[in-house]
């Protein structure tokens, strides 16, 4: 048997951003006025185009495929280069967001990664493109948190960035071993609070030095604590009764990167047994809805694989050919 849960993962993301695409910018009513009262719930264009969401995360998979050994030295010059030729890409005209861009600006003229990246921003563009790094089959668990921080902090120096960062990348990782869906709050919360101390010098350097911080451990402690919160309001979410309503309501509208994660998560855990309805639930919010149904496609598709979806989307969606190698790379067989 072949396991296709990180292709799953890999064209669920894909799925969720191209469903999300045309709504990124509409109110609930719009977007009910416009796909009715479920949202949208098929694919348009051949090829259905996606974002700077799925472009950003081909450019981290193609950054780690490349890379001999996962280690700082070997990572960031290959995660550098690609970035930079998604900035420079004539494709790149999906309303990519700013920090990335200001970012790779810098980047391009040589400037150290630590003093290009944007420290104040925790924008989801740090963990929407990450779930590569949680698919890859040989990293133990203390290299996927130093990758998936690294690829955040290159652009987005906000301590949140890391840590939701990496709990999407721990998340999918989980996921791929076999944890229920409904299971992911409680395994998160629990990572945040193993880590909450834990700065990655080898991996981050001397990022942490910034304005109001005294020691490593307090910069990196805000990002755990911020994903703590939402976790908590994540859980709300979950236990109240649901009415099929606007998802960005308790967790937030994710175009920040905890709210990203919760909303997303949110998505997936609701229409755990109707992956396209998560999909739909999240292109169909009154926030980042691209980015919010792309992380539900990823939770989704790494739980059930490609099973998850409609198999005439595959030939379908944009990069379908880059998706398909990347997924094949990582895809144990048995």
């Amino acid at each position: 048997m072949v396991s296709t849960t990180a292709a799953g993962c890999l064209f669920g993301l894909a799925y969720g951003d191209a469903l999300g695409k045309p709504t990124e910018f509409l109110t609930v009513a719009e977007i009910r006025e416009r796909y009715g009262p479920d949202g949208p719930r098929e694919l348009t264009g051949v090829p259905a185009l996606v974002t700077d969401d799925t472009q950003m995360t081909l450019a981290v998979g193609h950054a780690l495929l490349g890379a001999r050994e996962p280690s700082p030295e070997v990572v960031e010059p290959l995660l550098r280069a690609r970035f930079l030729e998604w900035a420079a890409s004539p494709d790149n005209n999906r309303a990519p967001g700013m920090t990335c861009l200001r970012a790779c600006g810098d980047l391009s003229l040589g400037v150290p990664w630590t003093q290009a990246t944007v420290v104040g921003s925790k924008g989801c563009g740090a963990n929407m493109r990450v779930a590569p790094v949680g698919l890859v089959p040989d990293y133990d668990l203390d290299v996927l948190a130093g990758v998936a921080q690294l690829q955040a902090a290159m652009t987005h120096g906000h301590p949140t960035a890391l840590a939701a960062s990496e709990l999407t990348a721990y998340a999918i990782r989980m996921l791929r071993d076999g944890a229920e869906l409904a299971a992911l709050p409680g395994l998160l919360r629990e990572r945040c609070r193993e880590q909450r101390a834990v700065y990655r010098p080898e991996w981050l350097d001397v990022l942490w030095r910034q304005p109001g911080i005294a020691t490593p451990a307090d910069y990196i402690g805000r990002g755990w604590d911020e994903c703590l919160a939402v976790l908590d309001r994540l859980d709300l979410a979950l236990r109240t009764t649901d009415d099929g309503g606007d998802a960005c309501r308790i967790t937030g509208a994710g175009w920040i990167a905890e709210e990203a994660l919760a909303t997303g998560l949110f998505c997936a855990i609701r229409h755990a047994d109707d992956p396209v309805s998560a999909l739909a639930r999240g292109a169909a919010t009154s926030g980042d809805s691209d980015s919010i149904a792309c992380l539900a496609g990823a939770f989704l598709g790494a739980s059930l694989g490609m099973a998850a979806w409609p198999a005439r989307w595959q030939g379908q969606i944009e990069y379908a050919d880059q998706l398909t190698a990347m997924g094949q790379a990582w895809d144990p067989r048995s």
